[in-house]
């Protein structure tokens, strides 16, 4: 079940909220409820998947518990690494046992036959949410010793198919002791809102021109529909999760659950390490401490160490996205720039020249997309080829004007609300009519007005079906 599905937003949530609220001072059966209703979400689309993820929260409940009452150190080693091994080989036969023996049906002589596995929807987010909450009991932090809750937090529907990757221990409290009021109850509608806008105005109308731009590479692209198509992905992918990642913080709001920010307009970044401080936080804060860290981090006392420590979290950052070369290359490249970034003089050079940097970083990152979003290896390189001129296309086509002109007002609105001069704009506003309450009262009604005109137009599109792709669907 999709946010911006018809059936989610008029009966899911509806029905969800009546019942949450009908049963508010009653705690323990309302997260009964939520966890219930997260297990009919999860199970909506696909039922046979819903056995995995039931599978996953009795196993990676069970070992917790396990250990957390042992005080022997080698068991509870022992314990730890058999979550690890089961969450991580659930990941591996679920999303890359078809890509690894396709790999090896490469080599003369060699030809395995096996049944396609079907990946389900969310995997690599519920599991890497439940091995952290295995790691943090062994690492000391609170067990949970009910099922139920370990099952809410890891099964939780606003934040189960695409995150934020959410740690145990920063709503540990919230399970029990979380406060709804009218107020969080309206930032919550208000956060929603927007990401649910983001996601069918702005990421779908981008995903049909870098559709376009991707199916028509190696036929008649030229150079500047190949631009085109490649800011349209990177302006699709930010508006896609960030879309997806503002609905799941608003809904936690509405049931008195607050998430961590997940995005930080990383498309600001002047530099590549800056990126990946504002671009899927979580992802990066669980790798930093559950893979950087432990295995030494910085702190090494060797470069060549340091270096290889980043390579390892870069090489599993790239193969987390997907079994397909085209995003190890994407997560060994983006460790190239780190390094370039840290170990050479540049590094120091675009920190002090912020315009060059942001310049640079835009590039960087819209290049890399491309190879994240391409079908192969040999595709990425054709369309790069094309986007610089060296594939023998011509440089212009009346198909990209008619593109721009079908879609100007989108792409300009996608490209002022990638940056944050509009909330800057805002708190200047509101910072001027600090002394009158009156206008700023006036200012926060117009700018919820137009969100929910927005709002209805975008349901407009849902009712009549546009296309509406998810990138992150199936990560």
């Amino acid at each position: 079940m999709l946010f911006v599905s018809l059936v989610f937003l008029f009966l899911f949530l509806p029905l969800n909220l009546g019942l949450y609220y009908l049963l508010k001072g009653h705690r323990k059966i309302q997260n009964i409820i939520l966890f219930l209703a997260s297990l009919f979400f999860y199970a909506w689309g696909e039922p046979k998947f819903l056995v995995i993820l039931i599978v996953s929260i009795i196993v990676n409940w069970a070992l917790a518990v396990l250990i957390a009452r042992n005080k022997i150190r080698i068991i509870k080693k022992t314990l730890l690494s058999i979550s690890i091994i089961l969450n991580i080989g659930m990941l591996f036969v679920f999303k890359y046992l078809n890509f690894f023996v396709n790999q090896i049906n490469c080599l003369d002589g060699i030809n395995i036959t096996i049944k396609e596995i079907a990946l389900p929807i969310g995997i690599s987010f519920f599991t890497f949410q439940a091995l952290s909450y295995v790691v943090d009991v062994y690492r000391g932090e609170k067990c949970q010793k009910s099922p139920f809750y370990v099952g809410l937090y890891i099964a939780f529907f606003p934040q189960l198919i695409a995150g934020p990757i959410v740690r145990y221990n920063s709503i540990e409290s919230q399970i029990m002791n979380r406060r709804e009021t009218i107020e969080g109850f309206k930032q919550g509608i208000i956060r929603f809102t927007q990401g649910f806008v983001k996601k069918v105005l702005l990421a779908n109308t981008m995903a049909v021109i870098a559709d376009k731009a991707f199916e028509t590479v190696g036929g008649n692209l030229t150079v500047s529909f190949a631009w085109l198509g490649a800011v349209a992905y990177t302006l699709q992918i930010f508006f896609d999760f960030s879309g997806y990642s503002d609905m799941a913080i608003g809904l936690g709001k509405m049931f008195g659950f607050n998430f961590e920010e997940n995005f930080n307009f990383p498309y600001m970044s002047k530099s590549i390490t800056e990126f990946w401080r504002r671009w899927h936080i979580s992802l990066s804060t669980w790798f930093r401490d559950y893979v950087y860290i432990p295995i030494g981090g910085n702190r090494t006392g060797s470069s060549l160490r340091n270096y290889f420590n980043l390579f390892v979290v870069w090489l599993l950052t790239g193969v987390w996205h997907g079994a397909n070369w085209t995003f190890i290359a994407w997560g060994l490249l983006y460790f190239v720039f780190l390094i370039l970034e840290k170990a050479t003089a540049y590094g120091v050079f675009i920190k002090k020249h912020k315009i060059i940097g942001h310049i640079y970083t835009l590039f960087v990152v819209n290049l890399l997309w491309v190879i994240f979003r391409a079908d192969g290896i040999k595709q990425a390189l054709l369309y790069i080829r094309t986007m610089f001129g060296i594939a023998n296309v011509e440089f212009y086509s009346g198909q990209m004007w008619v593109y721009i002109k079908e879609n100007i007002v989108y792409l300009c609105f996608a490209i002022l609300l990638s940056t944050n001069i509009l909330s800057r704009i805002k708190k200047a506003l509101v910072q001027r009519t600090i002394n009158s309450t009156r206008k700023q009262v006036f200012i926060h009604v117009v700018g919820e007005l137009c969100l929910f005109v927005l709002f209805l137009v975008a349901i407009v599109y849902v009712i009549n079906g546009t296309y509406n792709p998810f990138i992150y669907f199936h990560f």
